[in-house]
């Protein structure tokens, strides 16, 4: 149909067949092109995210460096603010360290026990209650 309503002769000449096949090849056309279109976007998004892990990256590495760099700041300053040979600085630190290193494993490891299986006993629990009471009711 043209704009005001009435049929172009190119069209109403058309077999109903040929109508029907181009329809067809132009929504295979469609769905193509929203195929790639999605593709794009996904790997353009992709491409942005892998660049966000990668700051996050540099930016844990930095973080890492930071600590080294303030243990070292602090055995420094141990040996300064006690009056004592430097290697006895970095003793102090390296027994905090020690200490720390034991406590998490510690709050890790009851952590691991109190989840350890990992079933979920309570559904199991409410699952045996509701199979109880079902039975009961058909008796």
């Amino acid at each position: 149909m043209s704009e005001n309503g009435t049929t172009q002769q190119e069209t109403a000449n058309k077999d109903l067949g040929e109508i029907v096949g181009n329809v067809s090849k132009q929504t295979s056309l469609l769905v193509s092109e929203e195929i790639a279109l999605a593709k794009a976007e996904v790997a353009e998004k992709a491409t942005k995210l892998g660049k966000g892990v990668a700051g996050f990256a540099l930016a844990g590495f930095f973080a890492l460096m930071m600590l080294v760099f303030l243990l070292h700041t602090l055995s420094y300053g141990f040996a300064d603010w006690l009056g004592v040979k430097t290697w006895v600085g970095y003793g102090i630190t390296t027994v905090l360290l020690l200490l720390l290193t034991g406590l998490a494993a510690f709050i890790g490891l009851r952590f691991v026990k109190k989840g350890a299986p990992p079933t979920p006993d309570m559904a199991i629990e409410e699952a045996k209650k509701t199979q109880l009471a079902i039975k009961e009711a058909r008796s």
